[in-house]
């Protein structure tokens, strides 16, 4: 239930970040916009300034080259029309820059033309004046936004689309991605519960055959019974595991030793049933307490036990589990002798769903990292892993 409120104000910071960033984006490309109108309103001014100096001008003799610097450096439309705002067609070349037209348009057609394009740049600046005596107007000079400044204009919104396209299709991604992995969850939950339920009634099974065979011997009956009443136990411990998942355990101090040491001869007195020889050794130290959920951290370690009968292929196994205490830490290495993992695949065996088996449940350690990093604060890896020679599997606690 926490969860929801938590995911809420992500999402609003999110939308404000990207709100922020998207103003900020808007903000600077449109400085830089009014910078390079400013610089063009400039070029026109002075352009307008030559045309003025050339009307009021005496002198024959002046070099009016400067002028034609002033022209080259236009860069945008601009057309060059009297004060009534008709251009006079046989000075096109010096008066209009920069506008493309049909060179096969009749005279009236290109009249047409070039009155609908002056009102258009109109429309985006107003014309700059030529005036002599400062107030008689003999020219007016109609210019647009060069092509850059265009685009710097419509690059801001074109990016904004473009990041709402790119969260649209990451949301529906995420939402198909989440959904997908809620129902390996399920699938891979319920196929943990068969095979977390699979060995203790199998050996159930086993025991009640032996009853019937040996029902007529007190004491095989009691040894019988006895590994009965183990496997009832560890039925009772499944039910507690699942009804501990989304629930804060309480950790107490354990031997850890002898945690493992439980697990480890559960398995031993059922290895027949996996097929193989294996040895299954404890090393290391005997004495070591730390704070664990007794229950969770067993279903970790029946994980990796699994995960490593199922991996050892050859007729003679080896299981080692090694417990040392550091300053700081308590680790705790399974290795074993089996195929080993590929070095591609090391992430991917925690993830939920993810399975080598084909009759796999891909949730065992999945589960064991959520156990060991969410609930003991720990830390669960693939610490060696060779091919046919192989793995070890890390776990590190707090101390």
């Amino acid at each position: 239930m926490a969860s929801g409120p938590k995911s809420f104000n992500l999402k609003i910071v999110l939308l404000i970040i990207a709100f922020a960033i998207a103003l900020g984006t808007l903000y600077y490309t449109q400085n830089i916009v009014q910078k390079l109108q400013l610089r063009e309103k400039n070029i026109v001014e002075l352009y307008a300034n030559s045309l003025q100096y050339l009307a009021t001008s005496d002198e024959q003799s002046e070099d009016y080259t400067f002028i034609f610097d002033v022209i080259r450096r236009i860069d945008f439309p601009l057309i060059l029309t009297d004060p009534n705002d008709k251009v006079n067609l046989s000075g096109m070349a010096f008066g209009i820059r920069n506008v493309e037209y049909d060179s096969t348009l009749t005279q009236e057609e290109l009249i047409s033309f070039i009155d609908e394009k002056i009102v258009e740049l109109s429309k985006e600046h107003s014309p700059i004046p030529v005036t002599i005596d400062d107030t008689l107007v003999v020219q007016k000079i109609y210019y647009g936004n060069s092509d850059l400044i265009k685009q710097l204009i419509y690059y801001p919104y074109l990016q904004i689309l473009s990041a709402i396209i790119f969260i649209l299709i990451s949301y529906v991604s995420f939402s198909y991605m989440k959904k997908t992995e809620q129902s390996n969850i399920w699938v891979g939950m319920a196929k943990e519960t068969a095979h977390q339920l699979g060995t203790p009634i199998s050996s159930l099974m086993g025991w009640s055959e032996m009853l019937k065979l040996n029902y007529n011997y007190p004491d095989k009956v009691s040894d019988v019974a006895d590994e009965m009443d183990n496997d009832l136990t560890r039925l009772n411990k499944i039910a507690k595991r699942f009804s501990k998942i989304g629930s804060n355990p309480e950790l107490k101090e354990n031997n850890i030793y002898e945690i493992i040491n439980g697990v480890a001869d559960y398995f031993k007195r059922r290895l027949p049933q996996f097929g193989h020889l294996v040895q299954i050794l404890i090393t290391g130290n005997k004495n070591i307490v730390s704070k664990v959920n007794a229950d969770l951290f067993e279903w970790v370690l029946e994980n990796l036990i699994k995960n490593s009968l199922d991996a050892i292929e050859n007729k003679e196994g080896k299981i080692e589990i090694d417990i040392s205490e550091l300053p700081k830490t308590i680790e705790i290495s399974v290795t074993d002798n089996g195929k080993g993992i590929d070095i591609k695949r090391r992430k991917d065996i925690f993830r939920p769903g993810y399975s080598t088996k084909k009759r796999g449940w891909g949730l065992g350690l999945s589960l064991s990292k959520r156990i060991i990093s969410d609930y003991h604060k720990g830390k669960i890896f693939v610490s060696r892993s060779e091919i046919d020679n192989g793995t070890t599997i890390k776990i590190i606690l707090p101390k």
